[in-house]
């Protein structure tokens, strides 16, 4: 495709398709595990406990990467930082069979190299739209770059087994990182950090983004004496770590749900099933289509004259208490049906909640949007670390997926509550 002068497509909405891709690749890369696990389990005789570090271990180096990856791209740039990030991820990914074959260590090493290139993808892309996309557009563009999540998962689920059945689960790893590969060669050629620097912007896209996205400067000193004691970033923080918490819970033990015998609380289907196909999709396109729709109600409510904190707190309370409702409902579903209607309301609830706590950083401080995602996004991906380890010691000890749903629950529940009570869209960091 083109994207010489003149084209008629606004730069802005490039740079979202370009970084709709790179979350659709970094969830291919992070959730492919979750399939081939289940053949490494059987080559490598891998008991539970080591099953849920191996599915945690990306995130011990996502959660380092993921705080200096936005102070990195507030201060130097988004497109150098997302873009070898991305690469280097890829590289890790394509290594990860050769690892993989001399010993369990070396498993837990590779993926904790990826994860470090992983950390960066988000805080960068939210550094760039805090001075690329006009406010107005702000919580659709987050929620249409968000639906990444849903794609990479899909194609990751279900591609992967196909892969597997037609090939080996070491070749899932190959044609994910190629992917990558060629993703950086078309980012590093048509984008830049700053709209200033774009060659094809037309003087009046480039004028509306200078006087209506939320930052126009790069950040000098991130307030970190603030941070610590601002209640507002920490109900983000907080509303982070409990929405990781469930989110990756799914990402990491879905197909194992799916497989897992009905005593356990499973469906004891098989992957190679059209119904585990049924299972991953459905699902996922509703939270797509919702996920955008939340992002276009965020802004059409503010747009229409509705306070800021009220819309980020109404639509966040939705996502939140209606999705523990809801698995507390789906803990006792043991038909495909009833567990597709309940992820599909889940979801329905989660895409509502886009203009949420995950678009509340740029309301509190601007030109530090990398950096406040990166650190609250952060706390997401510390609930990724710790949840796998200790889902699969409650596993390995009950046998069950019972009590991983009522924790769940409980989790959410208090991370709505927390951000109901001390969020704000009140600029706190100058």
């Amino acid at each position: 495709m083109s994207m010489e002068r003149g084209m008629k497509i606004p730069a802005r909405f490039q740079l979202i398709v370009m970084c709709f891709f790179a979350v659709v690749i970094c969830y291919m890369d992070r959730v492919n595990i979750s399939v081939t696990i289940l053949e490494m389990v059987k080559e490598f005789g891998l008991n539970e406990k080591q099953k849920g570090w191996v599915l945690s271990s990306v995130y011990l180096g996502y959660v380092i990467s993921m705080s200096i990856g936005g102070i990195l791209a507030d201060k130097y740039g988004g497109k150098i930082v997302l873009g070898w990030g991305l690469l280097l991820w890829s590289i890790f990914t394509m290594l990860t069979p050769f690892f993989a074959h001399h010993g369990f260590f070396f498993l837990i090493l590779i993926r904790v190299l990826m994860g470090l290139g992983e950390g960066i993808t988000f805080p960068a892309w939210h550094s760039m739209y805090a001075r690329w996309i006009p406010f107005n557009e702000r919580t659709r563009a987050i929620a249409i770059t968000n639906t990444g999540i849903a794609t990479g998962t899909i194609i990751a689920l279900v591609g992967a087994v196909i892969i597997m059945n037609t090939y080996s689960w070491e070749w899932v790893f190959y044609s994910f990182g190629g992917i990558g590969i060629i993703w950086f060669v078309v980012w590093n050629k048509y984008t830049t950090s700053n709209p200033e620097d774009h060659l094809t912007i037309s003087e009046e896209e480039l004028h509306l983004i200078k006087t209506e996205a939320p930052a126009s400067s790069r950040a000098e000193k991130l307030p970190l004496k603030k941070l610590v004691s601002n209640l507002p970033f920490i109900a983000i923080c907080v509303a982070s770590f409990c929405n990781g918490w469930v989110l990756f819970f799914f990402i990491s033990y879905l197909p194992s749900i799916i497989e897992a015998d009905i005593s356990m609380g499973g469906l004891g289907i098989s992957i190679e099933s059209n119904i585990y196909i049924l299972l991953i999709t459905v699902p996922a396109v509703v939270g797509v289509v919702t996920l955008i729709f939340g992002g276009i109600l965020g802004d059409h409510l503010i747009k229409k004259g509705y306070k800021v904190i009220n819309v980020r707190k109404s639509v966040n309370s939705i996502g939140f208490f209606g999705s523990a409702i809801l698995l507390l409902i789906m803990s006792i579903q043991d038909t495909p049906a009833g567990l597709i209607i309940c992820l599909c309301l889940v979801n329905t609830c989660s895409g509502i909640c886009a203009g949420g706590f995950n678009v509340n950083h740029a309301d509190i401080g601007p030109k530090y949007t990398g950096s406040l995602f990166g650190i609250s996004g952060a706390m997401g991906i510390l609930a990724a670390i710790i949840n796998p380890i200790v889902a699969g010691t409650i596993l390995y000890e009950t046998n069950s997926y019972l009590l991983l749903y009522y924790i769940n629950c409980i989790i959410l529940l208090f991370g709505g509550f927390f951000y109901l009570f001390f969020a704000s869209a009140d600029k706190q960091f100058e």
